[in-house]
């Protein structure tokens, strides 16, 4: 009798990564990840009833490793100007790699016909303009978050390929941008 595979949640959300680095999310699919994980195809739908259900998990684990290293980089920043800023801008320092692009692709693909996406990034975008809030000159720092954000749009949709060198500089530029702005008496409020 043949012994089933056992796999953990862990393995088939890296058995999506890898459908979509290789195929593009077009190709995404219960059977393509059940083949890229060597389980049965009833063992993924137990998990991801759906495509949209296997981008949802895709797009969660992401935010969740930017979560955490975020979070480290928050603590590094502490004794900067705005740490919940400076942290992502120093996250930006990386170049993304071939994963971070596939799921940048994927949600951008996706998001016009799937409105579970469109609210997880809605989500994650008033996560970021509640920590913009957090420090000194919010006002400044939503300006330079969303600076950072075209920047990083560029990169993850392969537009633009930076050296290292000319990120660091670009990167440089962006943090003068906060510390040169001047904070405005009434402070402005956003909505979603």
């Amino acid at each position: 009798m043949a012994r089933t595979k056992k796999v953990t949640t862990h393995e088939i959300l890296d058995a999506i990564e890898r459908v979509v680095v290789k195929l593009g999310v077009s190709r995404l699919s219960i059977d393509a990840v059940a083949q890229e994980a060597g389980i049965s195809k009833s063992r993924v739908v137990y998990d991801y009833k759906s495509k949209t259900a296997l981008l949802e998990a895709l797009i969660d684990r992401q935010f969740q490793r930017d979560k955490e290293r975020i979070g480290m980089l928050v603590r590094e920043c502490a004794e900067s100007p705005h740490p919940e800023l400076f942290a992502r801008i120093k996250l930006a320092e990386q170049a993304p790699d071939d994963i971070e692009r596939a799921v940048a692709m994927a949600v951008s693909s996706s998001m016009s016909s799937e409105v579970s996406l469109q609210r997880k990034m809605r989500e994650w975008t008033v996560h970021d303009l509640k920590a913009m809030e957090a420090g000194e000159k919010p006002e400044a720092a939503r300006i330079v978050y969303f600076t950072l954000i075209g920047f990083n749009c560029h990169e993850w949709f392969g537009l633009v390929n930076w050296s290292s060198q000319e990120r660091y500089s670009f990167l440089e530029g962006i943090r003068a941008m906060y510390a040169s702005h001047p904070e405005s008496q009434a402070p402005t409020t956003h909505t979603t």
